[in-house]
């Protein structure tokens, strides 16, 4: 006969570990406190099981999934849970990590938690490399405000077409100041977007092998026959959004990133809000950017017109059932009173629907 688990809930920080261990027929757990190092996990770990089966768990956050790797190389089954959706008693205004620990594993025991999906190794790298694009692009975008609002300071405004083209680049090259401490600051902040644009280009082309290589390339290709999507924005999605299998619906795509409507209906009352901006924030933001291009009437552009021939036929009818049913959903919400940025929302959480589409007609 199979020996019962022992469940353990651990509340994870950069240099301790809170443990709460509930054994088979304890009436409650006892919790305790660890350095978060491998060489005391693995020993207190190995105590542990000497007692029977192990099943741990700890929530999702900035210490990443170092443990989780490390507890299920040793054999020990290990959940991560999705913070957000742990139930929270309104009355418990007592915080501790112990305390904290405690109500992972009862929780966790009743079967009440939510587990996310764990990225593999492979997964992360490839998804630490698009955020940091993401990164660098918000930064840029920060300097490249800082010199215009520096120049709009000195009276030098940009009036000639659009900025940060080569023309743009070479008036503000021309821009002389009296002052020794103005021309300093005006060369830091122009090194600095430079420096952002190398770094910036350097990512992107990194990014560009990666959805060129056999792993991602036939995936990339299905998801760029989409209008709205390029190659970089494809290999953002299957970064953030990685295994499509999971989702068994597309709308636990939709609810995953945070693109349904909120709801507080009771009785025969039915009140629906703004959507819930719940789960992945990035795979939304490039989502509702895509959906802008839906904008226009159905066309099909150089790059779609290149991919389509090497796709299977239902893959080509999806592609022009999306560009015709989305524009047409577009015309209608702004036809009846809606706002554009509204309209376009609508038409990203539909778009999930035929991104979902075509990556199950890849499984």
């Amino acid at each position: 006969m199979k020996k019962p688990s022992t469940f353990v809930g651990l509340d994870v920080h950069s240099t301790s570990i809170a443990l709460a261990v509930w054994p088979p027929g304890a009436d409650k757990p006892e919790s305790r406190e660890i350095p978060n190092d491998p060489t005391v996990i693995r020993r207190t770990f190995t105590r542990l099981q000497g007692d029977g089966p192990l099943r741990a768990c700890y929530e999702a956050g900035p210490c990443g999934f170092a443990l989780y790797r490390q507890l299920t190389t040793m054999g020990i089954p290990c959940d991560v849970i999705a913070p957000a959706l742990i139930p929270q008693r309104p009355g418990d205004r007592v915080k501790t990590d112990r305390r904290d620990a405690t109500k992972l594993v009862r929780l966790y025991r009743a079967g009440e938690l939510t587990c996310i999906r764990v990225p593999t190794a492979d997964e992360e790298a490839v998804r630490d490399l698009v955020r940091a694009r993401e990164d660098i692009r918000k930064d840029l975008m920060a300097a490249r405000h800082r010199l215009s609002k520096f120049l709009l300071r000195h009276g030098r405004l940009y009036s000639q077409g659009t900025k940060w083209t080569k023309r743009h680049w070479a008036w503000v090259r021309t821009q002389t100041f009296d002052h020794a401490a103005a021309r300093v600051a005006c060369d830091h902040y122009r090194l600095q977007v430079h420096h952002l644009e190398e770094r910036l280009a350097a990512l992107e082309q990194e990014l560009a092998q990666l959805a060129a290589s056999p792993a991602y390339r036939p995936a990339v290709e299905r998801l760029t026959c989409l209008r709205g999507i390029s190659q970089l924005s494809a290999i953002s999605l299957l970064a953030e959004l990685q295994d499509f299998r999971r989702f068994e619906h597309p709308r636990q795509l939709m609810a995953f990133v945070g693109l349904v409507p909120s709801e507080r209906s009771s009785g025969l009352k039915e009140r629906r809000g703004h959507i819930t901006k719940t789960g992945n924030s990035h795979a939304r933001r490039l989502l509702i950017e895509a959906a802008w291009s839906y904008r226009h009437p159905p066309a099909l552009g150089p790059r779609v017109r290149r991919l389509l021939p090497g796709q299977p036929a239902e893959i080509v009818a999806l592609v022009k059932k999306a560009q015709t049913r989305l524009h047409r959903r577009y015309l209608r919400l702004v036809g009846r009173g809606k706002r554009a940025p509204v309209a376009v929302t609508a038409v990203a959480r539909e778009l999930c629907g035929f991104l979902w589409a075509l990556m199950a007609q890849a499984a």
